[in-house]
């Protein structure tokens, strides 16, 4: 079984090259001698490729990426802050389907310049909420709301080290981080789901949610008496 993103690569390096050599044998054919032509487009092809430096770093990346594959196709990738789906790598560029459905094709030169970010590969990952609430609300109570939530998440992996803590005594909130583990694919649900019950169980049990307050005085000039 060969990996969709290799073949891709390997489809589109072999057609370019059928094309080439077929060329070749069609001059030989009618008579044109093949040593001569070969001499006149390897000079062509270093006029050109001096030329044409970007897209031949192009194809050394091209190639970098399917010999290592820092990524494959299905995936869900950031390269160097273009993010999306990968469809397919060839020769010269990537193509990426982002989250709204816009279609993106990245040069393999910038994506082998800049970091890739793999959000597929590991099987689970983390998320992480920063949740203030006023400064009158007891730590004790919080902490444990914050810890009946997470455990009653069956997706949560009860495995992996869960994190409730008073994180910040901030300008006008007290803020509390919490860190749980999901499987990958129920990473964004979790994230969801576990924000909107925060909300939902803070209410129901008092615990409110400050916002930045500014108090503006206002200063009247004094009328001018003779």
């Amino acid at each position: 079984h060969i990996d969709a993103t290799v073949a891709d690569f390997l489809s589109a390096l072999v057609r370019y090259a059928v094309i080439a050599f077929t060329l070749i044998a069609a001059l030989g054919r009618v008579g044109v001698q093949t040593a001569s032509v070969i001499a006149v487009l390897g000079a062509a092809g270093l006029a050109v490729g001096l030329a044409l430096q970007g897209s031949l770093s192009n194809l050394a990346a091209g190639v970098l990426l399917v010999v290592f594959r820092p990524f494959r196709a299905g995936e869900y990738v950031d390269l160097g802050g273009i993010a999306g789906t990968v469809l397919n790598v060839q020769i010269f560029s990537t193509t990426l389907r982002s989250a709204d459905g816009k279609i993106v094709v990245v040069p393999n030169g910038k994506i082998i310049a800049g970091n890739i970010i793999n959000f597929s590969r590991e099987p689970v990952r983390r998320n992480e909420f920063i949740i203030g609430v006023a400064y009158d609300a007891d730590i004790d109570k919080v902490k444990q709301l914050l810890t009946n939530i997470i455990e009653s998440d069956e997706r949560i992996l009860k495995d992996r080290e869960m994190t409730v803590r008073l994180n910040e005594l901030g300008a006008s909130s007290v803020n509390y981080v919490v860190r749980v583990w999901s499987k990958s694919s129920d990473l964004q649900s979790v994230y969801w789901d576990v924000l909107e019950r925060i909300k939902r169980d803070f209410d129901a049990n008092g615990i409110g949610f400050p916002y930045p307050q500014m108090d503006v005085h206002v200063i009247r000039p004094q009328e001018k008496t003779e």
